[in-house]
């Protein structure tokens, strides 16, 4: 990787953290030089705008969670299994997430919704391939005689991401696990639903 490529890889990882627990408006480009020990010139030679910076740290710590999470569940065949074993995922990360500071999704769209319209509409595109693939998910399962034929994909994969994000915000605000507990269990019942 080329020096200019990974100096910006190394501002973008250092400010997705800082994203992630400050949000965008507290998360001043003084964080970022700190953080980064890069001069005004070291960051901005590779990004025009603390917006910018913000839109790939998002993406960046979307793409550490979702590689972690198919790291567990890319070996595992039954589609049912594979939908549980993210459930168990973020129940065992849940107080030791992948970003510092949670869910980078939830996070960002609760600091975005009123207030940067572009990190919104990041986000709703990141929750819609999110929703895609479940839909997807649970398609293959049909097809493959795991997942009962009337089962709606789309409406399925809005309830387990609504049930999953809210009870990550319940643990990670109370800062205690059994918050997540209730909302696992009501993700397993869904889950165990879909038998055919």
């Amino acid at each position: 990787m080329p020096k200019a490529e990974q100096t910006r890889q190394y501002i973008v990882e250092k400010a997705a953290v800082l994203f992630n627990l400050k949000g965008f408006a507290g998360t001043s480009m003084e964080d970022i030089l700190k953080a980064t020990g890069l001069s005004k010139g070291g960051v901005y030679g590779n990004f025009q705008s603390k917006e910018e910076i913000a839109l790939q740290a998002f993406d960046f710590a979307v793409e550490l969670v979702s590689r972690k999470v198919n790291e567990r569940t890319r070996v595992i065949d039954n589609t049912l299994d594979k939908l549980k074993a993210v459930v168990y995922f973020y129940k065992e990360r849940i107080l030791n997430p992948p970003v510092e500071g949670g869910c980078p999704i939830q996070n960002t769209a609760i600091d975005a919704d009123d207030s940067n319209e572009t990190l919104r509409r990041r986000v709703i595109e990141v929750l819609d391939e999110w929703q895609s693939r479940i839909a997807n998910t649970i398609e293959k399962g049909k097809q493959r005689g795991e997942v009962r034929p009337d089962a709606d994909a789309c409406a399925f994969a809005m309830q387990f991401i609504g049930t999953l994000e809210g009870g990550i915000m319940l643990a990670r605000l109370y800062k205690d696990i059994h918050y997540f507990d209730a909302m696992a269990q009501q993700l397993l019942r869904l889950i165990e639903e879909l038998k055919p």
